[in-house]
This record gives C-alpha cells, sequence and structure tokens, in this order.
C-alpha cells in the first residue's frame, strides 16, 4: 500500500460484501483508512476483507441486517467503544425489488425497499450522527440513480426510495454544515456491472458496463477533494 491518502480515517461502508460496496471498500482501505465492512453476506465480506488485506489494508467486518434498526444501534455502540469519530459514510446497500407499473406495485415487497433503501438509511445517520460530527474531516456519500430524478415507466417503487433518499441526505447535510466540518454528497454510478443492474437489464451484455472499480475509485477520488455539501457526481 503505497498510498496514504484516508491514512489514520475510519470509514464504514454499506452492502460491502460484492458490486459498488466492495469495490468501494476496497478502494478506501488501499488509500489507508480502516474500513469496517457491513453487509448480511458474511461469506462476502470475508471474501472482501482478504482482499483488503492482500492490497495492504485493514478492515472490520459487520455482518449486519439493515433492516434490523436495533442492529444498527448495536453496530453504532460497538464502533464508538472503540473508536472516537467515523470519518467516512459510505451509504450504498439498497434493493431492488420487481420491476412494473406503479398500479401493479405490491404492498410489501415496496415497503421492503422503502425499509432498506430509506428508512435503514435515516437510521444509519442517526446511529452515527456524534461520532460524523466529531472527525475533522468527516463525509457521508449515499449512492444513488438517475430513476430519483428522471422517473421511468416501471421504475417507480425503487425511483421513489432513491427520491427520498436524495432528499433526506441533503436535508441532513444543510442541517449540520454550519456547525460541523461534515460534508454530504450524492453519487449516481449509471451503468455498472453489477449483480442489481444485471436483474434490472438482463438481456445486457456485461462487457459493454463499467466495472465496480470505476465507480469505488471516483468515489475516493470524490473524497479526497475539498467537495461541497450537496454536490452530486454523476459517473
Amino acid at each position: 500500500m503505497s498510498d496514504a491518502t484516508f491514512a489514520g480515517k475510519l470509514a464504514l461502508v454499506t452492502g460491502a460484501s460484492k458490486g459498488i460496496g466492495a469495490a468501494t471498500a476496497t478502494a478506501l482501505a488501499a488509500k489507508g483508512a480502516h474500513v469496517i465492512l457491513t453487509a448480511r453476506n458474511n461469506k462476502g465480506l470475508e471474501a472482501v476483507e482478504q482482499q483488503i488485506h492482500e492490497v495492504g489494508g485493514a478492515a472490520t467486518i459487520a455482518p449486519l441486517d439493515l433492516t434490523d434498526g436495533e442492529s444498527i444501534g448495536r453496530l453504532a455502540a460497538a464502533i464508538g467503544e472503540r473508536w472516537d469519530a467515523l470519518d467516512i459514510l459510505v451509504l450504498n446497500a439498497a434493493m431492488l425489488g420487481s420491476l412494473g407499473p406503479v398500479s401493479a406495485i405490491d404492498s410489501a415487497e415496496f415497503n421492503k425497499i422503502l425499509t432498506l433503501n430509506l428508512l435503514s438509511q435515516q437510521a444509519m445517520i442517526a446511529a452515527f450522527d456524534a461520532m460524523l460530527r466529531k472527525s475533522q474531516s468527516g463525509s457521508v456519500v449515499a449512492i444513488t440513480s438517475s430513476v430519483a430524478t428522471n422517473p421511468r415507466a416501471f421504475w417507480g417503487a425503487y425511483g421513489a426510495s432513491k427520491a427520498a433518499l436524495e432528499n433526506i441526505v441533503l436535508s441532513y447535510g444543510d442541517e449540520v454544515k454550519n456547525l460541523s466540518p461534515l460534508k454530504v454528497a450524492i453519487v449516481d454510478p449509471v451503468r455498472t456491472r453489477t449483480d442489481m443492474r444485471a436483474k434490472a437489464y438482463p438481456g445486457e451484455d456485461p462487457n459493454t458496463l463499467k466495472e465496480p472499480s470505476v465507480v469505488g475509485e471516483a468515489i475516493c477520488d470524490l473524497l479526497a477533494t475539498d467537495f461541497k455539501t450537496g454536490h452530486k457526481l454523476t459517473l
């Protein structure tokens, strides 16, 4: 590990067992951050942790179901006992759900989408707010989608969850910008080779899509700059 951009920084990445979350966690660790990896898939987390160790980085795995609010509180308490501040929070975990007309949205599935994509993200912010504010240069990055601001047929449930996520994350950023050095940004990865993309576009050639590592590096580049709260990066 030769790049120490984030040396001494503590980062937490949700949905870190694969895809953009794993790539972002690995990139942050390769640049010196100690990264806490959270996701439901323990084996996936262990694989990412191994990759991080192979690049000379440091990580701690924390298997977690974000839809369980009590688990989020326990995680925050455990991290708070070991570290004073959280420098980087990447809110990546999300679910796509079924694509279909608004008139046919299944209410039970819609509740699951909103719980993970929105309510759990707010719970993460609430749980780690104090630690984020203690950082001398804290950052929150939320992963969004183009359908948050450009509604598309059959994407109503997922798009609504991402639109609400953008609103709540950016509202939080506006609330704290004059109270601490904490900054908030939104990242839209666009066309990326992930399992979620494959589910949404099953006939698409994955070789036409960029690798998640491109997104991870872009997020690191953003975090290394003096961006303004409310910044939106579209790749």
